[in-house]
């Protein structure tokens, strides 16, 4: 039996600091997942520090401070069991996500699945083959994204992802 690994995936926290809301939804949202993946614009890199006993996947985007420009790259590939994982904020290719999806296939033609942020709006759809997701602007106070959209990932024989909300329940 192949093993399931369940990665959880969210972009755009926005967060100069984690607040306590932030770190209720994460524990809730993502306490089954194995692997986190970040797709930028996480604005200070202490915004992962909640998730030190997951192994974390994450780039920067163009609403980051120093801290996460100078420690983690603008994109980034790996392996999720036995896919390939694309991941980029999106930024660099273009505002939109027409540009943006136009633009990931060069830069990561052999992978399985490319996910990207920068647009705030959820996609998890296949397109020629590949897994196309943005988990959506995941902000728990805010009134841009209300409720706070992300994916979760599982990777066996095959790659399933869906689009989930987190709702505060205060």
């Amino acid at each position: 039996m192949t093993e399931i690994i369940k990665a959880g995936i969210l972009s755009d926290t926005h967060l100069s600091r984690p607040s306590r809301e932030y770190i209720d939804a994460v524990q809730q949202c993502f306490a089954d997942c194995h692997v986190i993946i970040h797709a930028g614009d996480l604005t200070d890199i202490s915004v992962l520090d909640v998730f030190s006993d997951k192994t974390v996947y994450a780039v920067h985007g163009n609403c980051c401070g120093r801290s996460a420009h100078t420690s983690l790259p603008r994109e980034r590939t790996f392996q999720l069991g036995k896919f390939t994982i694309g991941l980029l904020h999106g930024y660099s290719l273009g505002r939109y996500a027409d540009s943006i999806e136009s633009g990931f296939w060069n830069v990561f033609p052999e992978a399985d699945c490319i996910i990207y942020g920068h647009t705030h709006d959820p996609v998890c759809k296949h397109v020629a083959g590949k897994l196309i997701i943005n988990p959506g602007a995941f902000q728990v106070n805010s009134w841009y994204s209300t409720p706070a959209p992300y994916v979760v990932l599982e990777a066996s024989q095959e790659l399933k992802g869906k689009i989930c909300e987190y709702r505060p329940t205060s």
